[in-house]
């Protein structure tokens, strides 16, 4: 359990929606930190700041706060929009998050944003194709990005690697982090047949900085990454599993479709903090019947 991370441990944190607002701001609920979509708040200090962003201000008075991007599209063929960076590097002047996370995949193409997180083919040219735009966009920011591994519905023939190794292999040659779906890993083990334990043991402990944990819905044999729901009991084990090889790590969970009042979602917190506090003490016995 004991591991040298390139990202602080934050504790267990949420996804920040707007539902949530005025009751995180008033009851100031047990948290170590939020994530906030950055997409929301980009470029509003130009018209005067808007209210999202005053209350992600406060909000930030309070707890440590990340950014979750939507749409850089790394992976894209496209030219890196720059005007798009340069409005998240503002936000991040202001809000000071502990890091800045986005997707690895592509949202657009010829300019055109199709709001969607599309898988890509792992190949070496897409490696390094990756590498020299996390590189860019990191040398732009002044610091480490993560990226997040996305739920798929689709796999490519001419892939050459598996998902795994292909993530392991562009958090190596570009050293940015790695935003740990565990439920996209578990979806994406349902739809094309593999282990997800096996994806789980191919990554670099060191540089996971960050989980996250949803739900999903099923259609037909398909499971979709809905965020419309609880966690489900498969995913959970998965991140038992995860825990049990990386250690405690910065831990959130994503709701953003039929959103329930904050206690349901906060319950979901709560079963996450469990099964850390569980697995903790677990490697702690081993520890001590080794010495």
């Amino acid at each position: 359990m004991k591991r040298e991370n390139l990202f602080p441990n934050l504790g267990m944190g949420l996804g920040l929606r707007a539902q949530h607002y005025s009751h995180i701001a008033q009851t100031s609920p047990q948290l170590g930190w939020l994530e906030a979509i950055a997409e929301n708040y980009m470029g509003l200090s130009e018209s005067g700041g808007g209210r999202s962003l005053k209350t992600l201000q406060q909000l930030r008075e309070k707890y440590e706060v990340v950014l979750h991007g939507v749409s850089l599209s790394i992976g894209s063929t496209d030219e890196l929009n720059f005007s798009y960076l340069k409005k998240l590097k503002e936000l991040s002047a202001q809000i000071q998050p502990k890091w800045i996370s986005d997707h690895l995949c592509w949202t657009g193409v010829d300019g055109e944003n199709i709001h969607d997180l599309m898988p890509l083919p792992f190949t070496k040219e897409t490696l390094e194709h990756l590498t020299s735009r996390i590189l860019q966009v990191q040398d732009f920011l002044g610091r480490r990005i993560l990226l997040e591994n996305v739920s798929s519905y689709i796999t490519f023939k001419h892939s050459e690697m598996s998902e795994w190794d292909f993530l392991a292999e562009v958090a190596k040659r570009s050293d940015c982090g790695l935003l740990l779906d565990v439920n996209n890993v578990y979806v994406s083990s349902v739809n094309h047949g593999f282990d997800p334990i096996t994806y789980l043991k191919a990554l670099p402990s060191e540089r996971i900085g960050q989980i996250h944990l949803a739900g999903h819905s099923r259609n037909g044999e398909i499971l979709v990454d809905t965020h419309d729901g609880p966690v489900c009991n498969e995913v959970w084990e998965l991140y038992r599993t995860a825990i049990q090889l990386f250690g405690s790590v910065s831990t959130m969970v994503e709701w953003d479709a039929q959103i329930p009042d904050f206690s349901v979602l906060h319950a979901e917190v709560g079963k996450a903090a469990i099964i850390l506090e569980q697995e903790t003490e677990r490697a702690g016995e081993s520890c001590t019947q080794l010495a």
